[in-house]
């Protein structure tokens, strides 16, 4: 999988793919993230990308020239599947949307700022708009990590155990069932017995059944749909 994020402030991105599992998954080749500074892409004095917008009122908009030179630039070194805007007003982020992008090669994510883009930008180049929830960050860069992060997982060969993804929580629309370790008695408080016992289907059982109550308790929302 290749991932191209665009964005006027690349310094914010180079942390979260410089350590752990997205780091331990572009060093297997497995996916490739490329950072793209929107600055580049213009020829106005100062590296311009943002101006004031029609009508008046507060705060500024990135321009649509930029980010259509740097959208048409790569699409002329590949097919996109996607092209991803970063955006408080798109569809909230959800496990459902992270298994599909997961099963793409080829994806652009455009990182908002400022008011955000021209509407043309929207308009003429976007395919999925998408937030991480409902707030207002002061830019696109964090929820693009986020993204990332939550996609780049479910790729086979990044996790060290392949099925565990298939059992985190909002997997099937359940909360993840409570873990535990060693020691099984610290302090008095004791794991339960039927996860010392070896009984694997039982086991199962009671995860799901577990998993059942918490979503019930915490989340019921989720069993709605």
């Amino acid at each position: 999988m290749r991932i191209d994020i665009i964005t006027v402030v690349p310094d914010i991105l180079k942390s979260p793919f410089e350590a752990s599992i997205l780091k331990r998954a572009i060093d297997k080749g497995i996916v490739e993230v490329h950072i793209h500074n929107l600055r580049d892409y213009t020829d106005k004095s100062y590296n311009q990308v943002d101006d004031y917008q029609f009508g008046g009122g507060a705060g500024m908009v990135l321009m649509i020239e930029p980010i259509d030179k740097c959208i048409s630039t790569l699409k002329s070194q590949r097919e996109y599947d996607e092209v991803i805007y970063m955006t408080p007003d798109g569809k909230t982020l959800n496990q459902k949307i992270a298994n599909g992008l997961s099963l793409l090669n080829n994806v652009i994510i455009l990182c908002g700022h400022y008011k955000g883009v021209d509407q043309r930008v929207r308009d003429l180049f976007v395919t999925k708009e998408i937030s991480i929830g409902d707030y207002v960050l002061s830019g696109g860069e964090l929820g693009a990590a986020v993204l990332c992060d939550t996609v780049i997982r479910l790729i086979p060969g990044v996790l060290n155990n392949e099925t565990s993804a298939l059992t985190d929580t909002f997997q099937d629309n359940l909360l993840a069932p409570p873990v535990y370790t060693r020691p099984a008695d610290y302090k008095g408080h004791k794991v339960p017995d039927i996860l010392l016992g070896g009984n694997f289907p039982e086991i199962e059982t009671w995860r799901e059944d577990q998993a059942y109550k918490r979503t019930e308790q915490l989340r019921p929302d989720l069993l709605e749909d």
